[in-house]
């Protein structure tokens, strides 16, 4: 009999997570013995609960909002992307006992946009609403892709602006009202409102036409900054359910060294969605 290999996710709230479904079918398409569950843990228990899970024998973690930027903390190494972003979404158990900390949320991100969508990023004018670490994690890469400009709003403004201080000055930061009268081709919601179908407040005339919108959370329904996309006539607006797939296969690679296919499973759990 397989030694069946445990997998997890840990963030709060987790209950709409479906990184188990995810998984568990790309153990079943590349023949692979695991299982991979969802685990309520807040930021005060995130410590004892990573410390417990490979005490027990778990083989790698996901950690999602509010864990981030403890996962990086807490990490006994970091990859460079790791690094760059100070945040971390995969957690790997290493040969040596140690657990390496990584973030496949950019790659998860760009590829969604520019592989699944065919969103162009070069010389684009690229908005990001929030500073924490779901910012913190898609920043390098779209940098990468070389836009015209970077813009990160957020509430508490001083976030905002110590964020280009730490990425050499790539981008700029503001508050919510500094962006009236600017415009932008992609528009990318990073913040939490989602999550209570809430939406930050954006000024009107924001998204350049044709432009798109993109929200990193995901629900069984448009969110409500998809909606306002909408709303604002975006060619595109989309939600984070293909990047929640492609940074899940970039961990499962990690985990397992194979590569699962995206596509059929972004269809998959497109066509679960209620009508």
């Amino acid at each position: 009999m397989k030694t069946i290999d445990h997998y997890a996710v840990f963030g709060s709230p987790i209950k709409h997570s479906k990184s188990p479904r995810i998984h568990n079918l790309f153990a079943t398409q590349t023949n692979q013995t695991l299982d991979y569950v969802a685990h309520e843990v807040n930021a005060e228990q995130f410590i004892t609960a990573v410390t417990d899970f490979f005490a027990q024998g778990g083989k790698g973690l996901n950690c999602t909002v509010p864990l981030k930027e403890l996962a990086w903390l807490n990490a006994s190494h970091r990859t460079e992307r790791a690094e760059s972003a100070k945040a971390v979404n995969t957690l790997i158990l290493q040969a040596d006992g140690l657990i390496l900390g990584d973030n496949t949320d950019g790659v998860g991100l760009v590829t969604d946009l520019i592989v699944n969508n065919s969103v162009e990023l070069k010389n684009k004018r690229i908005l990001i609403l929030g500073a924490g670490g779901a910012t913190r994690g898609i920043l390098a890469p779209l940098l990468n892709e070389k836009p015209a400009c970077i813009t990160v709003a957020n509430r508490t403004v001083s976030k905002a602006i110590q964020l280009p201080l730490e990425f050499n000055h790539r981008f700029q930061g503001c508050s919510f009202d500094q962006l009236d009268g600017q415009n932008f081709d992609v528009i990318l919601n990073a913040t939490s409102a989602s999550l209570s179908d809430e939406l930050p407040p954006l000024p009107q005339n924001l998204l350049t036409e044709n432009g798109v919108c993109y929200d990193l959370a995901y629900g069984n329904k448009p969110t409500a900054f998809v909606r306002w996309g909408q709303l604002q006539n975006a060619s595109k607006s989309l939600d984070g359910l293909g990047m929640l797939v492609e940074q899940a296969a970039e961990a499962f690679l990690l985990w397992r060294g194979v590569r699962p296919k995206t596509r059929e499973i972004i269809e998959l759990l497109n066509a679960e969605r209620p009508l």
